[in-house]
């Protein structure tokens, strides 16, 4: 059986390369993005199990991300991640909710809880959605 693939999309080049290493350990294919306009890029030119993507980034945010990710792949589950700056977290990650993300981790969390969110959104995907 083959791994999952994952697209991580941040703008803090530490942080993807943390990331990624935690995912690559966890058994998953991962690729990166530094921003919104090139994780979009990369969901046009390959197929991805899930997208992780920040929302707070220059060139394309990440709200801007789902919305253009739902329209592109409607089923493709999104996992929105943010550190929120001045308005909170909370404020982006509810407003992530509403736009079809399926899960969402306020940033700093421990990668163990991104590699089980992941685990966890995959699993609940329906049989078709998941082969």
């Amino acid at each position: 059986m083959s791994s999952r693939s994952v697209l991580l999309v941040d703008d803090d080049p530490e942080l993807l390369r943390q990331l990624a290493h935690a995912l690559t350990a966890a058994g998953y294919r991962v690729q990166t993005a530094q921003d919104g306009d090139v994780g979009l890029r990369r969901v046009h030119a390959e197929t991805f199990d899930i997208v992780v993507t920040d929302i707070v980034m220059p060139v394309r945010e990440g709200l801007e991300t789902i919305v253009a990710l739902r329209k592109a792949r409607p089923h493709l589950p999104i996992i929105a991640i943010s550190g929120g700056y001045r308005i909170g977290p909370e404020n982006f990650l509810t407003i992530a909710n509403h736009l079809g993300a399926a899960a969402v981790l306020a940033k700093p969390f421990h990668h163990a809880d991104l590699v089980g969110t992941i685990a966890r959104v995959l699993a609940a995907l329906p049989a078709e959605d998941a082969a």
